[in-house]
């Protein structure tokens, strides 16, 4: 399972996650960021420095922001 990027990131885009992440997982789209599942490790650095509280662990991401687990495969299958 992997850390998702929600809403609060959409014209954010703080960059604070990409760089701390150990893996380079983190790749930027046109409005966001977006995490690849394949590669993320889990280890959470990502959520602790995000300035707008965007990155949840898949399970935990709220109802209202499902769509965005869908959209982050997405991105990495279309890229």
């Amino acid at each position: 399972m992997a850390f998702v990027i929600t809403s609060p990131c959409k014209e954010e885009k703080a960059g604070e996650c990409v760089e701390v992440c150990p893996v380079d997982c983190i790749e930027e789209g046109k409005d966001m960021f977006y995490i690849d599942p394949d590669i993320c490790i889990d280890c959470g650095a990502c959520e602790a420095v995000c300035p707008v509280e965007a990155i949840y662990m898949e399970d935990e991401v709220p109802d209202n922001e499902h769509e965005y687990i869908a959209l982050n495969r997405k991105f990495f299958e279309d890229n």
